[in-house]
């Protein structure tokens, strides 16, 4: 094999937005399989066959081969994933995995990621899954694949296949005798179940995994290159803008479509029910015919909405579910101490950057939607009911979009997109939402509240802990056409499936609920609301965030209660090994205790393992705080992740960096407006986020390498432990516990006046 830095040839793999490989094999598992279990990754049910149970990965649920990997006989290779590219360099990482086991170098393969037409069912890219699930299923593939090959070449030379080495798609014999991998998979039926186990490489031979090679998706986005959905062009292309209501459950009553139509450019104007569309040839044209369209329409009043005043305690009457998800009761030392707090999270928005963008053609009773959902096959299906079309007949093909991280409009304008191209077939259709469409119809990430009750010994240990929390929906993703908001909008609406709580242990507003440390009494309690004061759904870590926000706040509390460093408190309630190896590498990198104090300074510290499943993550940070102004900024921080087999360093990094920096954002300074009428956060002065001048200065992150180990999602492993070390570093700064999000500005301000 080549070294890494001679193996990526980003010309083989550059995207092409005009067109679309075909590949004609069948994803159907034998028919004997049977359905015993489902996995539900944030709403999209995946049936697992009792056959299968045992495969690793993603190959639980698609346990053919050649669902993963394709060989023609002139030798060319084309791995497929049914995960898609964020922006976190996953498609990289992804490639890495099946290069290092196929022993090729990464430049030789294509690699195409969810696509409805040719990749296999993976369900949704969220929940930190893709390296743990897609990852898993590519390794143990890639490596079945290259034994079958080997031993296919080792019958036709007649030595032994340990005598043989792959390397390049080339299978080389002792004595020179050679076959490639093409000729190979002539000897060999790819069209078969995949083991319980596999020739896997031994870690410390690894030539491309552990390896931070340059990023497949990066070029063509640093050069202004076609990188995004919004990007594409294609011959003949219409272009779609979309006239909404002007609050939720308005309906359209009437609209003067001749003025619009007579407007430049102007193709067609679709309604169906209270679904507005106008299409142009041109986009401004299209964008000015919109404008047009909504001055020229009259709605019926829709619903109110809450008021930002009262909705935290409404959510306690609103929830209706109560979840019992840990108890554990063990005699203890009595208790000499307890504390209680109550914690606050508002609802925010996704704020994407490039807002929602989709393009759909219908053609022969076909139709084809270019999107950037993180669910093409869920997507799919809710499409095909939607529109009362055969699935097989609707084809879903991820393309990257500016700007995601959690269920925000992609699905919605696919639906659009679609719903329009189907009003005029023959045509390529593209829709994109305006940037005020892109916020004020977000499926927004629910307002939360948690209580917490902890009793200490006389030796400062936690004899127990009572901890509550209230939230309606963190996942309202596609399972039906109803949950397409286009789909609730047409003549004969389609409805919602019903909200249900996203069990333990992963978790919806209760994930990372349940503590890791030691707790002898406990009882954790999700209090879940089936109906939502506002539209909700996923936001990167779902309920983590504001969980492990509440948890190691409260932490820290206990801890200066019982006089105890933060550090050595955690510690002495953690068993865990891993947990305390990050927890004092953090500790260790970042120079805690800080003995240099500076006024207005402070510092901070939390951990967290996403999930209870998923990379181990603990940051100590510092920051700064205005007082005249409530102003925070965090300075700096050092983070040790512990993600088991590391596959790219630099992605690692990159992703913990971001999140650290996401999470700032979130804690400090962001808050949906809202009143009793609309959505007030209608673009990026209405809903601040981080500016580039409150970016910290630095960002270490250290990471722990597991050769071997399995792989842990990481991407949104650093949200929840990133926004309790801030709060733990306000209570240093200004010695005020701030239990509130946003926890910067004038409220922070009025507290530190008081």
């Amino acid at each position: 094999m080549k070294r890494p830095d001679e193996i990526i040839d980003e010309s083989r793999r550059h995207f092409i937005v005009s067109g679309a490989l075909f590949v004609g094999f069948t994803l159907a598992a034998p028919r004997h399989a049977r359905a015993d279990e489902v996995i539900a990754d944030e709403g999209a049910a995946i049936h697992v066959s009792q056959a299968t149970e045992a495969l690793a990965g993603s190959l639980k649920t698609n346990p053919l081969l050649d669902a993963w990997i394709r060989i023609s006989p002139d030798g060319k290779v084309t791995v497929f994933t049914g995960k898609v590219e964020l922006g976190t360099g996953v498609r990289t990482a992804l490639l890495q995995v099946a290069a290092e086991e196929l022993n090729m170098a990464p430049s030789l393969i294509t690699f195409l990621t969810a696509d409805t037409g040719a990749s296999p069912d993976e369900g949704l890219t969220a929940g930190s899954h893709t390296i743990a699930d897609s990852g898993t299923a590519l390794l143990n593939a890639a490596a079945q694949v290259r034994g079958l090959l080997v031993s296919a070449a080792a019958g036709r030379f007649g030595v032994p296949a340990k005598s043989l080495v792959a390397s390049d798609a080339l299978i080389l014999a002792p004595d020179g005798r050679s076959i490639s991998y093409g000729d190979a998979v002539g000897l060999v039926d790819l069209h078969r179940n995949a083991s319980a186990t596999s020739p896997l490489k031994d870690p410390a031979t690894f030539q491309v995994i552990g390896t931070s090679l340059p990023r497949v998706d990066i070029p063509s986005k640093v050069t202004g290159g076609i990188s995004y959905v919004q990007d594409m062009q294609l011959p003949g292309m219409l272009h779609a803008r979309i006239v909404m209501p002007p609050s939720y459950g308005a309906t359209l009553v009437e609209v003067d479509e001749a003025a619009v139509t007579k407007l430049p450019g102007v193709v067609r104007i679709v309604r169906n029910g209270s679904l507005l569309a106008v299409v142009a040839t041109g986009e401004w044209q299209a964008v000015v015919a919109q404008r047009a369209l909504s001055n020229h329409s009259r709605w019926r009043a829709g619903r109110a909405l809450p008021d930002p005043a009262t909705v935290h305690r409404e959510l306690k009457t609103l929830a209706t579910q109560r979840i019992e998800i840990a108890a554990q009761h063990d005699a203890v030392a009595p208790a000499t101490r307890t504390l209680s707090a109550t914690y606050i999270k508002r609802y925010l928005l996704h704020g994407s950057i490039g807002p929602s963008c989709s393009v759909a053609r219908f053609d022969d009773g076909t139709l084809t939607v270019w999107t950037h959902s993180q669910g093409v096959y869920p997507l799919r299906d809710a499409l095909a009911e939607m529109l009362s079309m055969p699935k097989n007949k609707v084809r879903c093909i991820h393309t990257e979009g500016s700007g995601c991280y959690g269920h925000n409009g992609a699905d919605d304008v696919a639906a659009h997109a679609a719903l329009i191209a189907c009003a005029m077939p023959g045509h390529p259709v593209r829709v994109q939402w305006m940037r005020e469409q892109e916020h004020t119809w977000d499926h927004f990430t629910p307002a939360m509240v948690t209580e917490v009750h902890a009793s200490l010994d006389a030796t400062g240990h936690i004899v127990d802990w009572e901890y509550a929390l209230w939230s309606s929906s963190h996942n309202e993703r596609i399972v039906n056409a109803g949950r397409l908001t286009p789909a609730t909008m047409l003549e004969k609406p389609f409805a919602p499936a019903p909200s249900v709580p996203m069990l333990q242990p992963e978790g919806g507003g209760d994930r990372n609920a349940i503590p890791l440390y030691t707790l002898p009494n406990m009882r954790v309690t999700n209090y879940f609301s089936p109906t939502m004061p506002l539209p909700t759904s996923a936001m990167r870590s779902l309920g983590a965030h504001t969980n492990i926000f509440s948890i190691e706040s409260f932490v820290d509390e206990l801890a200066h209660a019982a006089g105890i460093d933060p550090v050595q408190f955690r510690l002495m309630h953690m068993q865990d090994p891993r947990a305390r190896d990050v927890i004092e590498l953090a500790a260790k990198q970042f120079g805690w205790p800080r003995r240099d104090r500076t006024p207005g300074r402070g510092v901070g510290f939390a951990f967290g393992k996403y999930k209870n499943l998923m990379a181990y993550v603990a940051i100590a940070v510092e920051i700064s705080v205005v007082r005249e102004t409530g102003h925070v900024r965090l300075e700096n921080a050092h983070v040790a992740v512990d993600a088991g087999q590391i596959v790219s360093p630099d992605g690692i990094r990159n992703q913990i960096q971001g999140g650290v920096v996401q999470s700032t954002s979130w804690t400090l300074y962001e808050s949906l407006q809202y009143d009793t009428q609309r959505i007030r956060s209608f673009d990026w002065s209405s809903y601040p986020i981080m500016r580039f001048q409150s970016v910290p200065d630095s960002v270490d992150v250290h990471l722990i390498d597991r050769p071997g180990a399995p792989f842990l999602g990481a991407a949104e492993a650093s949200m929840g432990p990133t926004a309790g070390a801030l709060a733990n570093a306000l209570f240093d700064a200004t010695s005020v516990r701030v239990r509130e999000m946003p926890l910067a500005g004038d409220a922070l301000r009025r507290l530190i006046d008081v």
